[in-house]
């Protein structure tokens, strides 16, 4: 089955062409800016060299015609390259504690999307705007909305209850999520066939290290607990996110800054992370190279982020009750060897022990980057939520029928 996978963001449109049996993108692209005055789409057919160019896109919908016109072209008048889309899956942030597995979109899954709207406010909206852009233009094709929160239903309460009053959540669900689920059940089910462990008895840890991050603990297969909370702000430091602070911070910058609540919001999600930290940039490479040249702040971003992915580690060998392997993803998780080596620094007496010759070796691909006589294996496993989105599209689009939107 032919998949059409979109990812729509607050500002962006991202679209991967997938032949889901054979495993295979087809063609990917991406417009980014959508909405504003002048947008900018990339295009590809297969492993070939990006096609650019600036267009105006003011809505998604306009930005998805953009996209499948760019297939067309690609496919050529003469041509037979670009077979017919079969199904269209969507990333969809947050399902709530509705979703624990994917959906074939009706009237009542967009309205389920919608009723999260207050819990990802800045994500679902756009996954939304996505689904009805394509709804529009593939009127008679299943679509399936994949969540970023399923994989996490697994979760006990212990773990994503949080000690407020018990009303909070009873009246508005007040609770951790989790979120980067997509990309920690690839990961993970790549890890168990190259750890070769078994996975109804193991003790993993993923860790999600990109702009957003995240870790996650998987005992036996299932999510037991993850680092983002009921948004993706908890948890690990970030490009832009604080990640874990002290609550009383918020009232402290209303207090001595001055600051309207909706503009410690954005402090805290946009201008905090890497980037408040160095004062310079949110990408690692950038901060890496700074570093290397001998800038302070940049030396001691890095240093904080390492240190809370490491007490991340301990926290979720001490709830696994153990570890048998850990796998970094995303970005810096697959690419960023002086990361990983920093992080996994002084825990050999956790049982992982690094490879640095494997560790530096290891960019972009699967590779164990821990000894052979390791207790516990580390690798890296690059991600693949498309695959994932565009598998479990074709598992329940199949010949289904759609119920029409209410």
């Amino acid at each position: 089955m032919v998949v059409l996978v979109i990812n729509a963001g607050s500002s962006s449109l991202k679209v991967d062409l997938i032949d889901a049996a054979a495993q295979e993108t087809l063609a990917s692209g991406q417009v980014e800016r959508v909405g504003a005055v002048s947008s900018l789409a990339s295009f590809r057919l297969g492993e070939g060299k990006p096609d650019r160019v600036s267009l105006s896109a003011p809505d998604h919908a306009v930005a998805l015609d953009v996209l499948l016109g760019k297939m067309r072209e690609a496919d050529g008048p003469n041509r037979d390259v670009l077979p017919p889309i079969e199904a269209v899956g969507h990333r969809v942030v947050h399902g709530g504690e509705r979703f624990a597995e994917s959906a074939l979109i009706n009237g009542e899954v967009v309205d389920a999307i919608r009723d999260a709207f207050d819990l990802a406010p800045l994500h679902n909206p756009a996954n939304l705007r996505g689904i009805l852009a394509a709804q529009k233009t593939f009127p008679d094709v299943p679509q399936v909305a994949v969540f970023d929160t399923a994989f996490h239903q697994t979760i006990p309460p212990h773990a994503y209850l949080y000690a407020l009053p018990n009303r909070l959540y009873r009246r508005h669900k007040i609770r951790r999520y989790g979120f980067h689920g997509t990309s920690h059940y690839y990961v993970s089910r790549r890890l168990y066939e190259l750890a070769e462990l078994d996975k109804t008895d193991s003790r993993v840890l993923t860790l999600h290290l990109g702009n957003g991050c995240s870790a996650c603990a998987i005992r036996d297969g299932r999510s037991v607990d993850t680092s983002m909370g009921m948004t993706p702000l908890e948890g690990l430091v970030m490009g832009t996110r604080s990640g874990d602070l002290d609550p009383s911070i918020v009232f402290d910058l209303v207090d001595k800054e001055e600051m309207p609540l909706a503009e410690v919001y954005t402090l805290l999600n946009r201008y905090s992370g890497l980037l408040g930290l160095s004062g310079y940039a949110a990408d690692m490479r950038d901060l890496l190279a700074e570093a290397a040249d001998g800038d302070v702040r940049c030396q001691q971003a890095i240093d904080v982020f390492c240190y809370r992915v490491k007490s991340y580690v301990g926290r979720y060998l001490a709830v696994l009750g153990g570890l048998d392997a850990v796998a970094f993803t995303a970005g810096i998780g697959t690419f960023a060897a002086p990361v990983r080596a920093q992080i996994l620094d002084g825990l050999e007496g956790l049982g992982i022990v690094l490879d640095a010759d494997a560790n530096e070796a290891a960019s972009g691909a699967e590779a164990r980057i821990s000894t052979l006589d390791s207790p516990v294996q580390a690798w890296v496993v690059p991600t693949n939520e498309e695959l994932v989105i565009a598998l479990d599209t074709m598992k329940l689009a199949g010949a289904a029928q759609q119920t029409p939107f209410v």
